[in-house]
């Protein structure tokens, strides 16, 4: 039991004590004082899960916009393998002009690195990946 359920039961508690008190000809005001909590403790709870199920939603509609697919095309792809063999050229003289072996290992360590990145976030299933197959709708 909550402490939302024991005001509630505060507030039974005292609309009887009243009731009591006051006698049969204030039954239908107490009760219907009483009723008016209840409907209002249940929209409240249904308007905090509406608002977090929108919520919910909204995060998943922008996390959804923003995915590299809805944007990435063949194009894009292409000029940034092509982009990354051209600047792969002078990386290469330098990182092996000035470090030798290690050098060219760490230049190319990175333009490999950077095109596997490129290429899982263009396509979340290529390494294992899957999406949460959590459903949206109304559950609790």
């Amino acid at each position: 039991m909550d402490a939302r359920d024991t005001d509630l039961k505060r507030e039974l508690d005292a609309t009887l004590h009243a009731r009591r008190d006051l006698g049969d000809e204030y039954e239908s005001a107490l009760v219907d004082s009483f009723l008016e909590k209840v409907d209002q403790r249940i929209d409240g709870a249904v308007e905090r899960r509406v608002r977090r199920q929108f919520a919910e939603q909204q995060m998943q509609t922008a996390r959804d916009s923003r995915s590299p697919r809805a944007t990435d095309s063949w194009g894009e792809r292409f000029g940034f393998g092509l982009v990354s063999l051209v600047l792969a050229v002078p990386l290469s003289a330098i990182g092996g002009g000035v470090a030798q072996l290690p050098g060219l290992l760490a230049a190319w360590a990175g333009i490999v690195g950077v095109n596997v990145v490129q290429a899982a976030r263009t396509n979340p299933n290529l390494f294992g990946r899957r999406k949460s197959s959590r459903d949206s709708g109304w559950e609790d």
